[in-house]
């Protein structure tokens, strides 16, 4: 009998701490690179850390750290070596051949191509498929040398090049037409897109933004009440998904779009861009925040900074505190005998409704957009969120239709 069930890949992460983070910082980002390898159908088998000043430009990692990380690849027969930075080809070809010299083949990952494997996996409309091949073309072109390496490239006399400088210029004017060919098509759907959305003009839009496994799509379900895939993994919305919803008679489109990351690579910023026009060209923004991560200030930095990136930074905001379910409660004053007698435990709506108090208290006083704590998983607090959100799209909605006030007035009367 053989199990049938899908082997896992194995894997080792590797980061360098340099002066600027500390220890926390770096635990924080192996974590989420494992978050990220558990998101491929990857095992993380054991990590490794290094204190230097800067990556060491021929290995990432210093001599001795990285024939550790070979030795433990090789007793554990593990199947790739994950970093948590960008490689460059240099450090890809340079780390490959040190693993040759022990006759182990391994694969070498760096952070931008495991999202960029994440992307093509969520991927499901033309439009997200096209951004997402045009980000990996971009992203293999400067490391094509690599995969020549094994050829020859003597020179036989002037002018004459081995097999392998051939196959390289040949594969390279393939990966350029390619990506000229994707840029083309994404022109192509850039201009579809702008046109539906430019028949959508005369309705307020709003849109959903936030670091990734926030919460964004549970809050879109709650709110445009439609099915939306939404699941406990990064990267689980990669296309644009949009809803109408209405509140109190008035329509407006909400939007949800990918999740923001930090160390996010730049050819996928570069080739989603139309897709985060969606977030461009919204009105307001819900701001999603998971105030249950201890990191969660600097998830708003990496998002504000993406924000600015794209020319959304000024618009009208709501900062949402999700997951307040899960905010752990040392800094709150919840005893059992608050609440009562006996060793019962604390009732789980008086405790959200404590960790509210507690938050709201410690946001009050700081200079930020209109802030909301909802759980959008326990359906806590929503109905604040939509009067907040009701108050910006009614403010919106009259300056798109300025007679609206004067017509609503006018039906009201009516129906007296």
């Amino acid at each position: 009998m053989h199990s049938t069930e899908e082997q896992k890949e194995t894997a080792v992460l590797v980061a360098v701490q340099t002066q600027k983070q500390t220890a926390e910082q770096t635990k924080e980002y192996l974590d989420e690179l494992a978050f990220l390898a558990d998101t491929s159908q990857i095992e993380t088998l054991y990590t490794f850390t290094q204190k230097l000043e800067k990556p060491e430009n021929r290995t990432y990692v210093g001599k001795g750290k990285l024939q550790d990380i070979i030795a433990f690849v090789i007793d554990q027969d593990v199947d790739m070596v994950i970093f948590d930075d960008d490689l460059s080809p240099i450090q890809i070809r340079n780390i490959e051949t040190e693993f040759a010299k022990f006759q182990k083949e391994v694969k070498i990952l760096d952070r931008s191509l495991l999202i960029l494997n994440i992307f093509a996996m969520r991927a499901q409309t033309v439009q997200a498929r096209t951004q997402v091949e045009l980000a990996q073309q971009q992203y293999i072109l400067p490391r094509l040398t690599r995969m020549w390496s094994h050829l020859s490239k003597q020179r036989g006399g002037v002018g004459m090049r081995g097999p392998g400088e051939k196959e390289l210029e040949t594969d390279r004017r393939i990966a350029n037409d390619r990506i000229s060919f994707l840029k083309e098509k994404l022109k192509q759907i850039d201009k579809q897109a702008f046109t539906q959305r430019k028949n959508r003009d005369k309705m307020v839009r709003v849109s959903l933004v936030g670091y990734t496994n926030v919460g964004k799509s549970t809050l879109m379900r709650r709110l445009a009440k439609a099915d939306v895939f939404a699941e406990n993994k990064l990267f689980a919305t990669v296309d644009a998904t949009v809803r109408k919803v209405t509140f109190e008679t008035i329509p407006f489109l909400l939007s949800d779009t990918v999740g923001f990351i930090r160390k996010l690579p730049t050819m996928l910023i570069e080739s989603f861009k139309s897709t985060l026009d969606e977030v461009r060209e919204a009105d307001i923004l819900l701001h999603v925040v998971d105030i249950s991560h201890p990191n969660y200030q600097e998830h708003i930095d990496v998002v504000n900074s993406t924000l600015a990136d794209i020319g959304a930074a000024d618009k009208p905001t709501i900062l949402v505190f999700n997951k307040i379910d899960l905010y752990s409660t040392e800094e709150v004053e919840i005893h059992d005998w608050q609440i009562g007698s006996g060793d019962e435990p604390v009732n789980q709506q008086i405790r959200i409704q404590k960790v509210t108090e507690f938050l709201k208290n410690s946001f009050m006083n700081l200079p930020q957009p209109t802030t909301v704590f909802i759980s959008a998983e326990q359906k806590e607090n929503i109905d604040e969120l939509r009067d907040a959100i009701l108050a910006l799209v009614k403010d919106r909605h009259i300056q798109i239709f300025p007679n609206w006030l004067n017509e609503e007035e006018f039906s009201v009367t009516n129906n007296q």
